[in-house]
């Protein structure tokens, strides 16, 4: 029997598989006494409530089964229950929708993971329905809660599945034909859906990958060719999709989720289905879409079209197809975390099976605990600050027809940057306390030119080399020409430093004003010396670091002009 069925009994609703324990007062996943241990939890059985006086004393009842009523002997009557005392309120219990929600805990990971909360048992089963795939080191080897991190989710053109032999490519292995890098921020207010043309001109590193008999093979990368061949092009798996990305970007994906078409049909019809807008009513014979002007509710089959059709919108192009994906998938995200599926056992559980059974993720990942740990973190981030935009891209300049695309130099570096550096594209407010007047002081007054600025660099917590980068954007970018590299500091900081004696505070504000430090960080003392001997500053780069040349105050980096839309404003595709 397969993972999606086992030990399940037939016709069976899963939401009716939650059973209340009348001595707790929860509702509890039960299995039925034919059913093996590691099974799915069967339907639910409520142990009847035994009110008798003569009770005391009875065996209850198994988790998962019924007491059998005792046999009355011939001719003894009914015992009557025994009176209530006076002055004791029963115990209130709380509604089923609530406890159940406490169980499921209405978790929904981004775009194509759902998993609960709930009973280990059914996480086990969840986590049986999801395929894992080994990367090697294209990834990270584990997942961490206190950390930024960054997902890549891939949308393969892969005709697997019923109904789907009229997609994709005839014959494809299931390239990358849909792909978003997901980064989620350190501090969970914000995170960046980056969405990458499957037309974009890249160079594909060689792949080391893992065949089915355990082996190990590299395929020979590729230069100047689409970007969705790095997946299923001469047997590349998502390993090969993730270094392609970090070779074209500089952005580490640290785990990936694949998802073919079966996953938009699931997903949309799990919660009942997604709300769309076109400004414009669709009848495209090509993708089958047909939508009147104005707002829709579409899934399943319709979803799909929807996300496929290209003769519909914009110049009938990737990247306006692109957008219109983006659109979809903030509605479904709205969706997900909306009232009617969080208060919904029936559209949670669904939403689970639907999702597991439709991915595919890095070996990393695939357990039940972290899946469960990244829907958590995933929750944390509010849906306004869920930006989506597209790599910034012009036509590549080697064609005379128009069909690929190349970065844009002028913007994309930048865009990248950000993502690397874990600075949000949205205006995050955060809770700061203010600083006391004599520290904000410390700001205000008159600043050295940046040729007079005289300073030792050391790295207290930053990634390795951070010192010496920092030293090369000083002294060719800032002006900062006195300035050298230190070495390590002795001990690592959460925040960076900039330590100054009374006489060199011009200088000091100077280089606050270039690293964008604040008030706090900077920190009077007694003079130093440098390896020349002359009076300099100390820079001690802290564990916040965000990289050489991006200022530590977010907030005074200017965000390029780039399209973007967060995923809380609905949209209508024109």
């Amino acid at each position: 029997m397969d993972a999606q069925g086992r030990g399940r009994a037939d016709d069976v609703d899963p939401a009716d598989q939650w059973v209340l324990n009348p001595r707790t007062g929860e509702y509890e996943l039960r299995l039925p006494s034919s059913a093996p241990q590691s099974a799915v939890p069967g339907p639910r059985r409520s142990a009847p409530r035994d009110t008798t006086e003569g009770a005391k004393g009875r065996r209850t009842a198994a988790p998962g089964r019924e007491v059998p009523p005792q046999r009355r002997r011939r001719g003894t009557p009914p015992q009557e229950p025994a009176p209530r005392r006076r002055g004791r309120r029963p115990a209130k219990k709380k509604s089923r929708g609530k406890k159940v929600l406490m169980w499921t805990g209405g978790t929904m990971a981004f775009v194509v993971l759902a998993t609960g909360v709930g009973g280990y048992l059914y996480l086990k089963h969840l986590e049986g329905n999801v395929t894992t795939t080994d990367v090697g080191d294209a990834g990270s080897s584990s997942f961490k809660k206190d950390e930024a991190f960054n997902i890549l989710i891939v949308g393969t053109d892969k005709r697997t599945g019923e109904g789907n032999e009229g997609y994709g490519d005839k014959g494809s292995t299931g390239h990358a034909d849909t792909t978003i890098l997901l980064h989620v921020a350190k501090d969970r207010s914000n995170a960046t859906a980056l969405s990458i043309p499957r037309d974009m001109i890249v160079d594909i590193p060689d792949c080391p990958t893992t065949q089915e008999d355990g082996t190990q093979k590299v395929i020979p990368g590729s230069s100047g060719v689409r970007f969705n061949t790095s997946l299923g092009q001469d047997g590349r798996d998502a390993g090969c999709t993730m270094r392609t990305v970090k070779e074209a970007t500089g952005i580490q994906p640290h785990h990936f989720m694949m998802a073919d078409f079966n996953a938009v049909k699931t997903l949309t019809t799990a919660v009942g289905g997604v709300n769309v807008c076109v400004e414009h009513a669709v009848d495209d014979p090509k993708s089958h879409l047909k939508l009147p002007a104005g707002e829709s509710r579409i899934e399943g089959e319709q979803a799909l079209a929807f996300l496929r059709t290209r003769h519909s919108f914009g110049n009938e192009g990737d990247l306006d197809r692109i957008k219109v994906q983006q659109q979809f998938l903030g509605s479904l995200m709205r969706q997900m975390s909306s009232s009617d599926t969080l208060t919904s056992p029936t559209k949670l559980i669904k939403l689970a099976e639907a999702a597991t059974k439709a991915l595919t993720v890095d070996s990393a990942i695939g357990k039940v605990g972290t899946l469960k740990d990244i829907a958590l973190e995933l929750k944390k981030v509010p849906t306004k600050n869920i930006t989506f935009l597209t790599v910034p891209v012009v036509d590549n300049p080697t064609e005379k027809v128009r069909a690929t695309v190349v970065p844009n130099q002028s913007k994309a570096p930048q865009v990248f940057d950000m993502i690397k550096n874990d600075v949000s594209f949205t205006e995050v407010k955060k809770k700061e306390k203010k600083e006391a007047a004599a520290v904000a002081a410390r700001l205000k007054g008159t600043k050295s030119d940046p040729g007079e600025v005289r300073v030792r660099i050391l790295n207290g917590g930053a990634p390795s080399g951070s010192a010496q980068l920092e030293l090369n954007y000083l002294q060719t970018e800032a002006g900062v020409t006195k300035s050298e590299n230190a070495g390590n500091a002795p001990e690592e900081l959460k925040k960076t430093t900039l330590e100054y004696a009374p006489d060199q505070a011009d200088q000091a504000r100077r280089l606050a004003d270039i690293l964008g430090l604040s008030g706090s960080a900077m920190k009077p003392g007694e003079s130093v010396t440098n390896s020349q001997g002359l009076p300099t500053m100390t820079l001690t780069l802290g564990k916040d670091f965000k990289g050489a040349g991006v200022k530590l105050d977010a907030a005074s980096i200017e965000t390029p002009e780039v399209e973007k839309s967060t995923a809380d404003k609905v949209q209508c595709a024109s």
